[in-house]
């Protein structure tokens, strides 16, 4: 019973601490507890309360020092703001409205950046016994009003009472009530969420202090009350964040806009996954007769004929980017005017002297946001009514190191913490899985990514971040930087030449016009890449009619030329044909009285799904890696001809280098960011050559579309032998990386030792075979790795019988004669570190296969054995024929690798390591 009980008082105390303390962000970070925040602020209400309390005052007392605005609410404030009254009138209280909160000021790192959106909420305001509840209503489960059902949804799921604020008055004559708004944005339950993120974003303990916090603007207009509030934090411990004077204290100014949600003639517009929207979706519990319970609408703006939507260019865009800013955004007016809304987008300039901020929930605007260190290029959140997926507003965020970054400026794969210094928080170490993630595509090279990763499980921002772009920055850095570099090495271009500006302007058109495609509802299309041939991309009369690739909804790498071909537009001059598609599905005007009136017009419109520049493939189609045409950075409707370009390119951009030396006075440090961002380029493109071995197309069609056909459709064989020749020519062999001694003792890092600048304290010298051997390593335990073996077993299964299949017997056999050539030709010679590098590793991966450390095909452990034991007998013939020839560096690795194998084919097999789990029994 003792233990009972010490076990129910652990789980309540549990429960107190992690459930019971009211939250609202929609930001939808994980529970923590708010204790920080309320020890700050809450002496500050309670003394309030107490003296109030003592002579309690009327409705007229209490604003009588205040001036009155009228608005959405009527506004009682004080001077210098101290207090804000709002009084509620009995036809507002459970009525819906939207919360929407936006960061005015930042610390210009950790996501904390001016005009970053924080999140929506929609709230009622109602009147339970002397107080004011602040509620989230539950929207995540309907019913027809009406339905006796609606009693059960009522009980059976709960509100969110965000605040309870006190009544300070109630008027006599309008029975309006009348509460202290200064409550609801400086009180202890935190409405804007940031002490329940902070942690993630800074990996730093901050509180809010009461006497640097205070609320600086409140403007009430009829439809909307705008109010900012300044909060002022300490704490972080030791902490560094080297954006700030001293990592102590700092201030994070909020805006939050408050107006009902609108009651107009928008129609909520239904889905269809084979176009790709964000969605807004609830259960619906009204109608039985579905198999799928669930109601999906797209997120879309209220567009009408004659009433644009309308963009502002934020007054701090540079003057030289603003017309390619206003083309991002008009591009999209193509879209709408086939879609029967001509001139359906708008745009216009902020003055310098506007009287408006850009937070305003009245203006979706165009920014340019600083930032120490950026973790996105740009990004375009919208905000929408939860109830019907309608867009209310939007603001789109490009940071202001984008220029400087797209010459040339980059963070590098390996090692990209070296020197730094600084700790990660939680979301910095996200991204940096998830984009490490995208290179290794599963591949296990280390259990520290893994731990990365399980700190992060289940944390709902992290989807969040990969569909609005924010984690893709370190990656824009690396594709855009090769565009600089190679028009720099290749071109003998200068940073400021023509051409050069040239790559800058079309790139932020491309940004922008990828942005506000977010902002219109938008989701990714990571198969839009594929639209043109290798040869049609550097066509400027294709590209400029047709368009480069079928969606700007991609992320495109920089389209470069191979050496000695006419080079093309760098990035994407208009809309592709899918984006046109999408807009008609989503802005068509349809002459219908209910969403559900309208399928029949958008099955027909959606049932073109099958043509093949409307291909949609989307983040989770790209995560699982299945289908090479779903994927970032590449481009063509053949990758793998392109690939094989971005090779040449990179061979010929060493070449160059390989012939360069700084200029009298320059440090040498630019050699060896300039050879690593041709090593990463090349890396990226090498990392997609695997895919295509046991690939498969997959598509999103529906029975009965036109020219539609099954979901999964297997590589062609020739297809998948082609990628392992490019394997072995472009990543295994030897011949593939040959730098002269001179170039690589020119790599020196830089040494500046200052705030924000921290120079390597390891690798002083640039380690090349450990690059190299990471390259190589990963290419083939993605070859090799559990998914692939189990895809390609299970191909044998999905290709007719009279159709070729690559088969597991001809992957190992491939790999291992393109990594052991010289010993299974019989022609050897010696052998150099880094061929020996990657044999060691090619024993180990097969070791771990035939000794069951990893879950494979049983068929794929024989397989190891087979071919391990082949390799034994062909390092016995080659030591007995040419052993005495050999140097002792090959001699010893030989013999060593040959006793390694004769091991591991006399170890014991242990079938309990790779044998799944069973599943629980009933109880």
């Amino acid at each position: 019973m003792k233990r009972l009980y010490r076990i129910a008082c652990l789980i309540l105390g549990f429960l107190a601490v992690t459930i019971l303390p009211s939250w609202g962000n929609v930001v939808d970070l994980p529970v923590t507890p708010r204790v920080q925040v309320a020890q700050t602020l809450e002496y500050r209400v309670k003394a309030e309360e107490s003296e109030e309390a003592k002579s309690p005052k009327s409705f007229d007392e209490l604003i009588a020092e205040t001036q009155k605005e009228d608005g959405v609410f009527t506004l009682y404030k004080t001077e210098n703001n101290e207090k804000l009254y709002l009084e509620i009138a009995p036809e507002q209280l459970n009525r819906n409205f939207l919360c929407v909160m936006t960061l005015s000021s930042g610390i210009g790192e950790g996501f904390l950046l001016n005009g970053m959106p924080i999140g929506e909420i929609l709230f009622q305001l109602r009147h339970v016994q002397d107080r004011v509840q602040f509620v989230v209503p539950q929207t995540n489960f309907r019913t027809d009003p009406g339905d006796p059902l609606a009693r059960s949804l009522q009980e059976g799921f709960s509100d969110s009472v965000l605040y309870s604020l006190k009544i300070e008055s109630i008027h006599p004559e309008r029975k309006s009530l009348l509460i202290n708004a200064t409550n609801l944005v400086m009180g202890e339950e935190d409405l804007s969420g940031l002490s329940t993120f902070l942690p993630y974003l800074l990996n730093g303990a901050y509180s809010v202090s009461p006497d640097s916090s205070y609320i600086t603007e409140a403007e009430n207009f009829p439809e909307n009350l705008e109010i900012e509030a300044l909060y002022g934090f300490r704490g972080g411990g030791f902490m560094s964040l080297p954006s700030l004077p001293d990592s102590r204290a700092f201030n994070l100014a909020v805006h939050y806009s408050f107006s009902p949600l609108p009651t107009g003639n928008y129609r909520p517009r239904l889905a269809d996954e084979r176009v790709g929207y964000f969605l807004t979706a609830y259960k619906d519990f009204g109608n039985s007769d579905r198999r799928d319970p669930f109601v999906r609408y797209i997120n879309r703006w209220n567009i009408q004929p004659g009433k644009p939507l309308v963009f502002w260019i934020e007054n701090t865009i540079p003057l030289e980017y603003r017309d390619a800013v206003k083309e991002g955004i008009l591009m999209w007016n193509e879209a709408f005017a086939q879609a029967g809304l001509p001139q359906a987008i708008e745009v216009r300039q902020m003055p310098d002297d506007a009287d408006w901020t850009p937070a305003d929930i009245r203006y979706n605007v165009v920014r340019w946001s600083s930032s120490f260190e950026p973790m996105f290029y740009g990004i375009g959140p919208s905000r929408t009514n939860p109830l019907t997926g309608e867009i209310l507003d939007a603001d789109i965020l490009i940071d202001a190191n984008v220029v400087r970054l797209i010459k040339g400026q980059y963070q590098t794969l390996v090692n990209p913490d070296a020197g730094g210094g600084q700790q990660q928080s939680l979301l910095q170490t996200f991204c940096q899985a998830t984009l490490e993630n995208s290179y290794l595509r599963g591949v296990d090279l280390s259990d520290e990514l893994e731990a990365k990763k399980d700190r992060l499980s289940g944390f709902p921002l992290a989807q969040s971040l990969l569909d609005r772009d924010v984690c893709f920055a370190n990656e824009f850095n690396r594709q855009l930087a090769i565009g600089a570099t190679s028009l720099s090495l290749v071109q003998n271009v200068l940073p400021s030449s023509p051409e050069m500006e040239n790559y800058v302007q079309q790139f932020i058109r491309f940004l922008v016009a990828h942005e506000v495609g977010h902002t219109l509802g938008l989701r990714h299309n990571f198969h839009g890449s594929t639209l043109l041939s290798p040869e049609e991309l550097q066509n400027p009369e294709i590209t400029r009619t047709l368009g480069m690739v079928g969606s700007v909804m991609d992320y495109v790498s920089p389209n470069l030329a191979p050496p000695g071909k006419p080079q093309g537009d760098y990035f994407p001059m208009k809309l592709g044909p899918y984006d046109v598609w999408a807009i008609e599905y989503g802005y068509k005007p349809l002459n219908a009285i209910s969403p559900e009136a309208e399928l029949r017009e958008l099955r027909q419109i959606a049932q073109r799904a099958a043509e093949p520049e409307l291909a949609y493939g989307t983040d989770e189609d790209f995560i699982s890696g299945l289908d090479p045409a779903v994927n970032i950075f590449d481009l063509s409707s053949d990758p793998l001809t392109y690939a094989q370009w971005q090779f040449e390119n990179a061979q010929a951009m060493w070449s160059r280098l390989n012939r360069r030396s700084p200029a009298p006075g320059e440090s040498f440090s630019e050699m060896r960011e300039l050879f690593d961002t041709v090593f990463i380029y090349y890396f990226r493109n090498a990392m997609n050559l695997p895919l295509y071995v046991g690939g498969q197309s997959f598509n999103r069609h529906y029975a009965g579309d036109p020219n539609g056909g099954l979901p999964f459709q297997p590589l062609s064989v020739e297809k998948q032998r082609a990628a392992l020749a490019a394997i072995n020519e472009y990543v295994f062999s030897a011949e593939a990386f040959e730098f002269s001694p001179n170039l690589l003792n020119q790599l020196a890092p830089s040494r500046w030792s200052h705030w924000g600048a921290f120079p390597d304290l390891f690798e002083l010298d640039y380690p090349i075979s450990d690059r190299l051997l990471l390259l190589q390593k990963v290419v083939l335990r993605s070859l090799l790795s559990p998914t692939r073996l189990s895809r390609l077993q299970d191909l044998e299964l999905k290709t007719d019988a009279t159709e070729e299949v690559l088969r597991l017997p001809e992957l190992f056999a491939t790999v291992q004669e393109s990594i052991w050539t010289e010993v299974i030709d019989g022609d050897i010679a010696n052998l150099s570190s880094i061929r020996r590098a990657l044999q060691r590793e090619y024993v180990s991966v097969l070791s771990n296969i035939s000794l069951r450390q990893v879950r494979v095909p049983e068929d794929a452990v024989t397989l190891a054995w087979y071919n391990l034991r082949e390799l034994e007998d062909q390092i016995n013939h080659t030591l007995r024929r040419r052993g005495r020839g050999l140097d002792t560096y090959t001699k010893a690795h030989l013999e060593k690798t040959r006793d390694r194998i004769a091991k591991v084919l006399d170890a014991p097999l242990e079938s309990k390591s790779i044998e799944k789990e069973s599943p629980p029994k009933a109880q």
